[in-house]
């Protein structure tokens, strides 16, 4: 798996692994900034079905609404479309990622190039035909009903 924490002097939100690590917790840095995964299963944010909005963990930039997850049964938060910013630009970036053996697109924070999970073109019934596996550690939900934010 790739370390990605040597690009960030091209995203809007932009930190040493010093400061990441000092803001995040050992897992979180892991996933987000080095690209690792969470086991299966044991994300808090996999199956809720609070209406709200999914921001990165790490810059809080919004990534997903709630409208688009759906339940894949693949043990991370499913969507099947991103959002996008105000002027209209995506809010996750994605890169070729030939991991394991595996040919797979990752999928990244834009505003601040953390890791979130990968994105298969696989169907799923979906609007997109895309099915976002996002990494639950990776994202905080701000539910809709303003009862404050849900980390993952």
């Amino acid at each position: 798996m790739a370390d990605h924490t040597s690009d960030t002097e091209r995203y809007q939100v932009s930190k040493t692994d010093e400061e990441w690590r000092e803001q995040l917790s050992p897992e979180e840095f892991h996933v987000l900034r080095q690209a690792g995964t969470e086991r299966a299963g044991v994300g808090r944010l996999t199956d809720t079905e609070t209406v709200g909005v999914y921001r990165c963990k790490a810059c809080q930039a919004k990534l997903f609404e709630s409208e688009t997850k759906f339940h894949s049964g693949c043990g991370w938060p499913s969507f099947y479309q991103p959002l996008q910013d105000d002027q209209g630009e995506a809010t996750v970036e994605y890169l070729e990622d030939n991991a394991y053996g595996m040919k797979r697109v990752e999928v990244r924070c834009a505003s601040c190039g953390s890791h979130l999970g990968h994105v298969f073109p696989d169907g799923y019934g979906t609007p997109t035909g895309d099915r976002y596996c996002i990494n639950s550690i990776s994202l905080t939900l701000e539910p809709a009903d303003g009862s404050g934010p849900v980390a993952g």
